[in-house]
């Protein structure tokens, strides 16, 4: 509807200029433009050598030789000399008068400079001459040398006034007055009329300005965008219009088409019973005028026998005619009356059929397009969803058109299939959906006249999977539990939500008695209280709605409770289906070929437990046989997979080895143990760890004996291990509070 091109075109950038002097391509013929240049430039030549008059005067003043006339022509000529050697001459045209030397010798060296540029350019009648470049400085050098020497003590009145003039002019403004908003000399701030203004660094203020028109070009380049969204959107409106007076179109041709057929088949019967009439009184006046044909040819052929007999001579013959009866002929009338009228019979055509007919159709536009709503919270389920709509018209709609696919993020996005609904109210439940799931709705009213335009496109999800609890991973103290669990679902859940429901002895006492929402990922440490048992179940919410309740699991807070963790185990290692017993057949070649996993202890035939992330105090029983060599303890997250536990400073732990003189017990951390005897083999050992004590200790639980403590300072939390030296079974015992004796 109009070009855009110009938003986006580099001219927009272009607000600064180039300089004058670096704009080229000027035409040839453009000579008033080159003269009025030269001008200009020749008037900066003469401000240039006031300048420098004026220095040398404020100099001889403040030397206090301004009386001495010499000495002020000496350091005139002295800095014209290294003003000639610092830009040197050019040779000026051919075309100057006898005064040509006196305004060359005037020019300062910016003139020469552009002069030279002039003839780089290729102006008329100025091409340079290599050849006579050397000949035409030393000229220029001696016409400088006359007019410093003598143009400056002739002390005329035209070089003075030329001077003064342009000093007063064009010396250059270092400063700029923001009060009158303009460049000015710091001489004018100090003496002249911006004494009492306000003023600032030139380079200051001319960032300021370039700062304050960024600003204004950002608000333009704002300006420029939104003109662009609204034209677009204009455009959108346009091409709408445009469908709707087609759609209008069609409405009409249909809503007419009977009261078209019906005034046609009225217009058809008028026209033949008007073209009967058109035909009787054509055969009539075509009968008449018949007759009256007959009548004059009797009448001609009768004229032209009497016409005959009256020329002839014999008279017998003409007595015989008289005897023809003329009177007989003459005593016929003729019948000179129209037999019918040229005019037609006035008819009047009755429209009250046609009226009622037209006042019967009434004209019922398309609808408008229905406005659908968002998504409600929490009206989803898992496999269903309601979606509302709005129609914000007075429009007859006789059903909705409600259509819908899923949303996937695959090319072929557009492939997908596209489902079609029949409602007649403005909501429905769609079901037999896909859980956690995206879809993308639609909707169109339609009439007798026509469908509407669909509405925008909303997006629907439906309600997550309920998750599964991972049983093998949940840990739990006489304070707190650690719950893990997994999605169901593909796509990414909001967050999770834990229920929790205390178990009692009364009747129903399975009910909900705490919930914790707002869980971003698929584990949560719940603080519990001691000496109880808990139902835990775990929903996954979205902006759909929340899912169906996971399976429950049972948590105690009795004691510590944890679980071996499979991926750790060596592979001549096994667990016995009650998840923890430990067996190890045979040792032959503890170093085999079996598949092993990355986490898997490779050499030393043991397993880690699951982590232990609770504070405080945590204790668990191992019941061992008396003839099998073992390792129990701690160990951190890395210890050495390819090691053996107790043999480096990342894990601690009991050892006992059957020697041929004795049972043997040592305690090891990083290869180290102490010199300790025990004389009662302990069957069932008790493990007590003490976060906050930083303590280790191991116990003969059957006697309730301490058999030694490890102080260390534990960084992280720690995993209990277990690890088997020759053919035997460990059975662990979690879930156990911790035994009063134990603080003696």
């Amino acid at each position: 509807f109009y070009h855009m091109d110009l938003y986006g075109s580099k001219e927009r950038f272009d607000i600064f200029p180039e300089e004058l002097s670096g704009q080229g391509d000027r035409s040839r013929g453009d000579t008033r433009r080159e003269s009025a240049l030269n001008t200009e430039k020749f008037q900066h030549s003469q401000e240039a050598g006031y300048d420098l008059e004026k220095e040398v005067a404020e100099l001889a003043k403040m030397y206090g030789i301004d009386e001495d006339r010499e000495k002020e022509l000496e350091l005139l000529g002295g800095h014209l000399e290294m003003m000639e050697s610092r830009w040197p001459p050019s040779r000026p045209g051919k075309a100057g008068s006898q005064g040509s030397v006196f305004n060359a010798s005037k020019s300062s060296s910016p003139v020469k400079d552009q002069s030279q540029s002039t003839k780089q350019q290729g102006l008329p009648g100025e091409a340079p001459q290599d050849e006579d470049q050397s000949k035409a400085r030393a000229e220029d050098e001696a016409e400088s040398h006359i007019w410093s020497r003598e143009g400056l003590s002739s002390g005329s009145m035209s070089d003075e006034w030329n001077s003064q003039a342009v000093s007063e002019e064009e010396e250059a403004a270092d400063v700029f007055c923001s009060t009158c908003k303009t460049p000015i000399r710091a001489f004018d701030k100090l003496f002249g009329e911006h004494k009492d203004h306000e003023v600032a660094q030139l380079p200051s203020a001319v960032e300021n300005e370039k700062e304050e028109i960024h600003k204004n070009m950002c608000k333009l380049e704002e300006q420029i965008a939104q003109m662009e969204n609204f034209a677009s959107h204009l455009e959108e409106i346009f091409i709408t219009v445009e469908e709707n007076f087609g759609r209008q179109e069609q409405n009409f041709e249909v809503h007419y088409n009977d009261a078209v057929q019906v005034l046609a088949q009225k217009y058809e019967e008028q026209l033949e019973a008007l073209g009967e009439e058109k035909r009787q009184k054509l055969e009539a006046l075509y009968g008449q005028l018949v007759s009256c044909g007959e009548h004059l040819d009797t009448c001609k052929e009768l004229t032209d026998t009497t016409q005959e007999l009256c020329l002839e001579n014999d008279k017998a013959d003409f007595m015989k005619v008289k005897s023809f009866n003329w009177q007989e002929f003459l005593k016929k009338e003729v019948d000179l009356e129209l037999s019918t009228l040229p005019d037609f019979e006035e008819r009047v055509i009755d429209f009250s059929e046609v009226e009622q007919l037209m006042n019967s159709i009434n004209t019922i536009p398309a609808p408008c397009a229905p406005v659908i709503s968002p998504q409600a919270p929490n009206a989803a389920t898992g496999t269903s969803l309601r979606v509302c709509w709005g129609l914000f018209s007075d429009d007859t709609v006789e059903y909705y058109q409600l259509c819908y696919k899923p949303v996937s993020n695959e090319r072929h996005a557009d492939e997908q299939a596209e489902y079609t609904l029949k409602v007649k109210e403005t909501y429905c439940t769609i079901t037999n959906l896909l859980p956690n799931t995206q879809y993308e709705f639609w909707v169109s009213a339609l009439n007798a006249s026509g469908i509407s335009p669909p509405s925008e496109r909303a997006v629907y999800v439906t309600a997550p999977s309920p998750p599964i609890i991972q049983t093998k991973k949940i840990r739990s103290c006489e304070n707190a539990a650690l719950v893990c669990w997994e999605s169901r679902d593909l796509n990414p859940v909001d967050s999770y939500m834990v229920e929790l429901s205390k178990l009692t002895d009364e009747e129903n006492g399975d009910n909900i008695t705490e919930s914790i929402v707002g869980i971003p990922n698929c584990e949560v440490l719940i603080h519990l209280q001691p000496t109880q048992s808990y139902h835990i179940c775990v929903r996954a919410l979205n902006l759909g709605g929340s899912s169906e309740r996971s399976e429950p699991v049972l948590i105690h807070t009795t004691g510590t409770y944890f679980c071996l963790n499979e991926d750790t185990a060596h592979p001549l290692l096994a667990i016995l289906d009650d998840g923890f017993t430990i067996a190890c057949d045979e040792l032959e070649n503890p170093e085999c070929d079996l598949p092993v996993y990355d986490n898997s202890f490779t050499r030393c035939i043991g397993i880690l437990g699951s982590l232990i992330p609770f504070p405080g105090k945590h204790y668990w029983e191992v019941q061992v046989e008396e003839d099998t060599e073992y390792r129990i303890g701690v160990a951190f997250e890395n210890t050495p997979r390819h090691g053996y536990l107790g043999a480096n400073n990342s894990s601690w732990c009991m050892r006992h080895i059957i020697t041929p003189s004795r049972h043997k017990y040592e305690f090891l951390h990083s290869g180290m143990t102490p010199d300790i005897r025990i004389t009662v083999a302990p069957r069932r050992i008790g493990i007590l760890l003490d976060y906050e004590n930083c303590r280790l200790t191991f116990f003969n639980a059957d006697i309730a004996q301490h058999l030694y403590t490890f102080n260390s300072h534990f960084q992280h939390y720690v995993h209990p291990c277990f690890a088997l030296e020759t053919p035997g079974i460990l059975r662990i015992h979690t879930g156990t509070a911790v035994p009063p004796w134990t603080a003696l």
